[in-house]
């Protein structure tokens, strides 16, 4: 008898658990589709859940259903002032982080119940429902930098690229100071320092020179390419190619403060940076570049699939100026990088204000 009611009580905490986590699954879920608007993490919570169900069903499902007791239920019984607070610790009002985290929490926590009650029923579910778990631990990652991100860079629009000016050959920064100073007048959103004719002691001191008038403003500051750059001149992040330090890597060295965008041609690429931890992206080549040679152009269509199915920060870059910025626009894009359309401009203080008034339009 006693063996029987043990066997009873793995199948109804196997049933309580796996229940539990799709609930929470479906929370996430939910938000992600109905408030957030993202297509992509929307629908990778909703892949977890379909594979939750199919890695669980060798339980016997009518096992389950009979040993479940929502009534004789002792935890009915036990609660907490947390499971109905939903407050940011910090601000003390309700946000959709202290909605999302929690649920994920309740995932993770109900998996590790499955994966381990399940070794006793059937070893390949629990080693189905492992893997399940470590999924649900990047796609938190996901999420939450998504939040994050979209909160710190809500108003964003203008992203420009520039070179030292002529730095490496003058041995003066004073025309770079200069244009860092219209560039923070014009309330350019992010400046990124890319030159590839400097060696590392030029880039940091054009970064340092960057950085030191950014500082304190709204525009933030990013090193092209190189991680450690970016930490020696105080950059508030760093721009990664798709042949540079991975994501992963890139943030143990900077940690979770500074930004790390990452350039994306397809839109794989695209989702991989959501997955990996990207603060924002870069979207393109969209339109033939002066500045930089591309052998194909994702044009305007990959701009406009990213927009329906990511809300991470997405900065369409590539030939972008005031003739064909509305075109960005339409695609549904109102994010973009340029570089000549500003650096290269009679007045680039007036050119980035009129396109910060045209993403505003």
């Amino acid at each position: 008898m006693p063996e029987k009611k043990s066997e009873n009580s793995v199948f109804r905490i196997l049933d309580a658990a796996i229940n539990r986590a799709a609930e929470g699954l479906r929370v996430v879920e939910d938000y992600l589709r109905m408030d957030l608007g993202d297509a992509h993490l929307s629908k990778t919570l909703k892949q977890l859940r379909h594979d939750l169900i199919e890695s669980t069903a060798p339980i016997d499902a009518d096992q389950r259903m009979a040993a479940r007791d929502s009534v004789g239920d002792v935890g009915r019984q036990i609660t907490t002032a947390s499971e109905y607070d939903r407050t940011d610790a910090t601000t003390g009002t309700a946000t959709a982080q202290s909605l999302v985290q929690p649920n994920l929490a309740r995932a993770q926590q109900a998996l590790r119940t499955i994966e381990e009650f399940s070794k006793t029923v059937d070893v390949e579910v629990a080693k189905r429902v492992e893997q399940l778990r470590y999924r649900v631990y990047t796609v938190e990652k996901a999420v939450l930098t998504t939040m994050v991100s979209v909160q710190n860079l809500a108003d964003a629009r203008l992203y420009v690229l520039t070179d030292a000016c002529d730095f490496a050959s003058t041995g003066s920064l004073q025309k770079l100071e200069q244009l860092a100073l219209q560039l923070v007048e014009a309330k350019s959103d992010v400046v990124q320092l890319r030159d590839k004719s400097l060696n590392d002691r030029q880039a940091v001191e054009a970064g340092r020179a960057i950085a030191a008038i950014t500082r304190g403003t709204p525009t933030k500051f990013i090193m092209n390419d190189r991680v450690d750059l970016a930490m020696a001149t105080n950059a508030d992040g760093v721009h990664l190619g798709q042949d540079e330090l991975p994501i992963a890597d890139a943030r143990r060295i900077m940690g979770a403060a500074r930004l790390i965008g990452v350039s994306t041609h397809s839109i794989e690429q695209a989702r991989e940076a959501v997955l990996s931890g990207a603060n924002y992206i870069g979207v393109g080549p969209v339109f033939e570049s002066k500045t930089k040679s591309f052998q194909t152009h994702v044009g305007l269509a990959l701009v406009a699939q990213v927009a329906k199915e990511i809300q991470l920060p997405a900065f369409a870059i590539g030939g972008i100026d005031l003739d064909n910025v509305a075109q960005v626009c339409e695609a549904g894009q109102s994010r973009v990088a340029v570089s000549r359309a500003v650096t290269h401009a009679t007045d680039p203080l007036d050119a980035a204000k009129k396109l910060k008034a045209a993403l505003r339009a």
